[in-house]
């Protein structure tokens, strides 16, 4: 029996939406979810708090890989280069960890999950709900980013394998 445990990422530097997937033999499951909101006016702080939540969720969950979403062009230079900034703290905590990392673009992520790369994200949190089974999720947008993310994940590699 294959068990692969996935802790998918949307970064964000206020708020980060992280869940963790795991798939049994080819059936996907919830593990955990949620949302890390870091409010400091500090951005270093705010980096810090992400770094610190998501090495406790690492550790906690002992994902075996992380899929996050790669940086879209954002209009406002300085907004990208703090979501970038996220970004790289999230990969810094699964690199601590050992925890293999793969990027996904959000259009990827969108294609694999509704089937159409420009979906509205209440298109997507509706179909990551129908594949994990989950009635009435009560979680935020950002979260469910993430678990698409770690659907996506789940879904490219078991196609790749078949390649």
């Amino acid at each position: 029996m294959t068990v692969t445990r996935v802790l998918g990422i949307d970064p964000g530097s206020r708020v980060m939406g992280w869940g963790v997937v795991e798939e049994i033999s080819g059936v996907a499951k919830l593990v955990d979810c949620g949302a890390i909101r870091a409010s400091d006016k500090d951005f270093a702080r705010r980096m810090g708090t992400i770094f610190k939540e998501l090495d406790a969720i690492v550790r906690l969950h002992k994902p075996t890989v992380a899929a996050v979403e790669n940086v879209f062009t954002a209009k406002n230079p300085a907004s990208a280069l703090k979501l970038g900034q996220a970004r790289g703290v999230a990969l810094a905590a699964c690199a601590a960890h050992d925890v293999d990392v793969f990027s996904y673009e959000p259009t990827k992520i969108k294609q694999t999950i509704v089937g159409g790369g420009r979906a509205a994200k209440e298109q997507v949190a509706f179909m990551v709900a129908q594949i994990l089974g989950v009635k009435q999720p009560k979680w935020a947008l950002d979260t469910s980013d993430a678990l698409a993310a770690a659907v996506c994940h789940l879904n490219t590699s078991r196609y790749a394998k078949y390649l």
